[in-house]
């Protein structure tokens, strides 16, 4: 995935090759391996309804939380430090009664939610145990924890040079993860292998930069083109190799401790 400070440029050079990579209706308006279905299903599993007071962590221009907001009717908080991916979150949210603040996670906001939300982001933080602690925190007795895990054994001195942005690629491996969960309070009751569809997905969207890759290098420059397509490159490998898997889960705090 690519670091942008000032999302506009990036967000309109490749959303054309973005749509296209997904099959009608399934693209949400930002850059992830997920399609709508399957963030309706994580945002099922993990019990989101009218009214439910949700925290979406690193949310970008919350192209999955102005979905769960329209379709399930949600109290939606979105938090991102980017200013420039709220500005356009704020922009395509128009009606919906979605919030956004600009924040740094950790440390969350000194309230309780029904739900939190991590959507392709957890793979950002080297200190997840310092993360989910806030994460457990945040959560009312009940409450849900539904995210996105990029699992394998961190990547090794010879794979780092590889992967451009590898100071925000940090995998984590699933029983080190279940350690994570249950040193917070949590305890995963729900997951689904995401690792094929999301390789086929990275596949497609690689295949649609270098289809475009033309015009979308005029608009960010070359050196981000590149970064571009050798980080789905990767993906494409790691995910089709069985290196890294690809998780959605819901973990759940106890309502009584």
């Amino acid at each position: 995935m690519v670091r942008q400070d000032s999302r506009a440029p990036f967000a309109a050079a490749l959303r054309q090759a973005r749509t296209a990579a997904y099959p009608p209706g399934e693209y949400v308006g930002q850059e992830s391996f997920m399609s709508t279905g399957e963030i309706l299903q994580l945002a099922n599993q993990a019990g989101i309804g009218p009214g439910s007071p949700v925290l979406d962590l690193c949310c970008g221009v919350a192209g999955p939380g102005r979905l769960i907001t329209a379709e399930l009717g949600c109290r939606y908080l979105g938090l991102d430090e980017s200013a420039s991916a709220l500005e356009i979150a704020r922009d395509l949210a128009g009606d919906l009664p979605c919030r956004f603040e600009q924040a740094h996670v950790p440390p969350l906001p000194d309230r309780r939610f029904e739900v939190v939300l991590l959507l392709e982001t957890m793979l950002a933080f080297p200190d997840k145990r310092s993360l989910v602690g806030e994460v457990a925190r945040a959560l009312e007795p009940g409450g849900r924890f539904a995210f996105t895990i990029e699992e394998g054994r961190p990547l090794t001195t010879s794979e780092r040079p590889r992967m451009p942005d590898a100071d925000t690629v940090w995998l984590i491996e699933l029983e080190k993860l279940s350690t994570v969960l249950s040193e917070a309070g949590l305890t995963a009751t729900w997951q689904r292998d995401c690792s094929a569809a999301h390789r086929a997905r990275a596949a497609a969207l690689l295949s649609s930069f270098q289809a475009d890759s033309a015009q979308i290098a005029s608009q960010i420059g070359s050196r981000a083109m590149t970064e571009l397509i050798s980080a789905h490159q990767l993906w494409c490998d790691w995910l089709g190799s069985g290196r890294v898997r690809k998780f959605a889960m819901v973990a759940h705090k106890p309502a009584y401790q």
